[in-house]
């Protein structure tokens, strides 16, 4: 992949281990890293961001190619993986780390990021107010590394295999169906 055409983008759907391993499957995403932003403390850790205390969403910052995905399709993967209409919460993730949220860099993007929330609200995919919240993007704080491709190396924690694992396979074939896989998915 060409590395001088690569843009970012930064969100938070719920818990970042299943967004994370989605959106590393994807044709032209070049990495997925899970993370913390949009919060008051510097290097904050897992333990720290679940208390809900550092105001840290749990996010994936999502290097890629925009000439082979764009903008749009990211944001529909994203809206199809959580339910941007539970306010600080999925399902039973319950907190203000687990908030959906879009962290834009500048105007362009945030008109962006509204137009996505309009078209996803519009398609019916969720009922209810959106409350995905968008903020201006200030700064990535990986998270520790055994969350980087936590659910790759956990599938059967409880979790994964209850939450996880049934999340991916409905991606996958949804996805798959559209052709946006990797070969190796």
């Amino acid at each position: 992949m060409d590395n001088n055409n690569l843009e970012t983008i930064t969100f938070g759907g719920g818990c970042f281990w299943c967004v994370e391993s989605c959106f590393n499957m994807l044709k032209g995403v070049q990495s997925a890293i899970s993370g913390y932003s949009g919060g008051h403390k510097d290097n904050p850790t897992y333990e720290e961001v679940c208390t809900g205390e550092t105001g840290h969403a749990e996010v994936v910052q999502i290097t890629y190619n925009p000439a082979i995905i764009s903008y749009e399709q990211l944001m529909d993967v994203f809206f199809f993986l959580h339910d941007p209409t539970q306010l600080n919460r999925q399902g039973n993730d319950i907190g203000t780390q687990y908030r959906s949220v879009i962290y834009y860099k500048d105007d362009a993007e945030k008109l962006k990021a509204e137009e996505a929330i309009k078209t996803s609200d519009a398609s019916g995919r969720w009922t209810g107010t959106y409350v995905t919240e968008l903020a201006p993007f200030e700064k990535f704080w990986a998270a520790e590394q055994y969350h980087q491709g936590y659910y790759n190396v956990n599938p059967n924690q409880p979790y994964c295999s209850a939450v996880v694992g049934p999340k991916i396979q409905k991606f996958k074939k949804h996805f798959g169906e559209l052709g946006m896989l990797t070969d190796s998915e």
